[in-house]
């Protein structure tokens, strides 16, 4: 038995199922666990979406940024983009059975010695409190009223924690920092703006999950996000996004023995 976590697929479908093959993925007793982002930019999203839908125990996913796009396109609440992919996902037959499947999906999952999460973690949160915290979200994209919630989920301010945040605020905080962030201040201040590599963060700033004495350190985070970052793996951090949408490379690792798979994407 082994388990495997995989980048950002965002809708590469042939990439997904030649790197599946390629780890000889066995659904009978292997796992797989996805950093997010599952949906758009790339040729075939709703294959995709389909298929892990169908996999029943055999993989995680936690939510992207991407992915909550896409719901907010749904419900109407944001607009497509002249890059998205997603409109054959909004055509489908089973689109509501699909986005239904989708708001039930995690944003953060610790398993032992490794935690997931799609962009990152502030640096007050311990793997205790993310947890928490990540439930209080999901609670809110589960419920029926969800659309009010996404009403007020999109907005960078504020733009640091507060454990004393309350309301559509709090949840907020959490949705950008789990999603969306790459860098803050050694105090917890994010930035939104910044998609550069580790040379071109702006002064004051640093990557969060170079913040000294981070709360979540004690473990390994696995995350993705951060193409430009490409695969970045220390003791305590395995990131994932190798920019396979964007012609790079889809990534894997066998988290028993860290060994890494990748393959090259066609742009």
């Amino acid at each position: 038995m082994a388990t495997y976590a995989i980048g950002d697929l965002q809708g590469c479908f042939t990439a997904f199922q030649r790197l599946i093959d390629l780890i000889q993925f066995d659904p009978a007793q292997d796992k797989l666990w996805l950093v997010g982002d599952i949906v758009n930019r790339g040729p075939d999203s709703l294959s995709l979406l389909r298929y892990i839908k169908q996999a029943n125990n055999t993989m995680i996913m936690v939510l992207g940024n991407h992915d909550l796009h896409l719901l907010m396109v749904a419900a109407g609440i944001a607009k497509s983009h002249s890059s998205d992919t997603i409109q054959p996902i909004l055509d489908a037959p089973d689109r509501d059975e699909l986005l239904h499947w989708l708001r039930q999906q995690k944003l953060f999952h610790a398993q032992e010695q490794y935690a997931m999460v799609h962009a990152g973690l502030l640096p007050s949160w311990s793997i205790a409190q993310a947890e928490q915290l990540a439930h209080e979200a999901e609670h809110a994209l589960r419920q029926d009223n969800y659309q009010e919630f996404f009403s007020q989920m999109y907005g960078n301010e504020p733009n640091y924690w507060q454990n004393e945040w309350t309301g559509y605020t709090r949840l907020r905080v959490i949705i950008n920092a789990m999603t969306r962030m790459r860098i803050c201040t050694v105090t917890g201040k994010m930035n939104f703006a910044f998609k550069g590599d580790l040379q071109s963060i702006p002064t004051g700033y640093v990557p969060w999950f170079n913040v000294p004495q981070r709360a979540s350190q004690k473990k390994t985070i696995i995350c993705g996000h951060w193409s430009a970052l490409g695969l970045h793996i220390t003791d305590n951090l395995i990131a994932l996004d190798t920019g396979c949408v964007w012609g790079g490379q889809l990534t894997a690792i066998r988290l028993e023995d860290r060994k890494v798979f990748q393959l090259p994407c066609a742009q």
